[in-house]
């Protein structure tokens, strides 16, 4: 007979919050794209054909990271697992993704012809910055915290690209 007050038997696994798993996964993408872009743009050309093979790697990279992501966490979240609690796990990932999203465009779009190809590291950098600063001011305004909190955890995650940007200066 069970005692009302011991835990149940089976371990349930925690999944995570919808905001703690945007403001992960958003953080990381456009760091991740920043970085990207930085590197393919120090190692590569900057031809309309580069930018558009730019593109598509970054958007490999970023399906690289949202699996191994998922897949960290569903090995790292320990207890019995139901079925289909991988792929729950990995489709967990999309914020990842979907912070990429805009730089691809701005890769893809020099390779398409829309904009010259070279020169767009910088504004696909300021985009990134851009998604961080919101980022951080969203999640900050909706954990209640006052607007000069918010401006300032915003801020701060954007100095988390400028570092990036000002890293690929330097390295150039």
């Amino acid at each position: 007979m069970a005692d009302s007050d011991s835990p149940p038997t089976a371990t349930v696994s925690r999944g995570h919050d919808t905001r703690e798993m945007i403001l992960f996964g958003g953080v990381y993408g456009a760091v991740l794209a920043s970085s990207m872009v930085a590197a393919l743009t120090q190692y590569g050309h900057s031809s309309a054909h580069s930018r558009r093979y730019d593109a598509l790697w970054l958007l490999i990279t970023a399906f690289a990271s949202a699996l191994a992501h998922g897949y960290a966490h569903y090995i790292a979240e320990r207890g019995p697992h139901r079925r289909g609690d991988a792929l729950r796990a990995l489709v967990d990932e999309w914020p990842l993704v979907t912070a990429v999203l805009p730089t691809v465009l701005v890769l893809a779009g020099a390779g398409w012809g829309w904009w010259p190809p070279d020169g767009v590291e910088y504004p696909a950098f300021a985009l990134n910055i851009a998604l961080l600063f919101t980022l951080g001011l969203t999640t900050a305004r909706s954990s209640r915290r006052g607007w000069p909190t918010a401006l300032a955890i915003g801020a701060v995650d954007a100095l988390l690209g400028f570092v990036v940007v000002v890293a690929n200066a330097i390295i150039k």
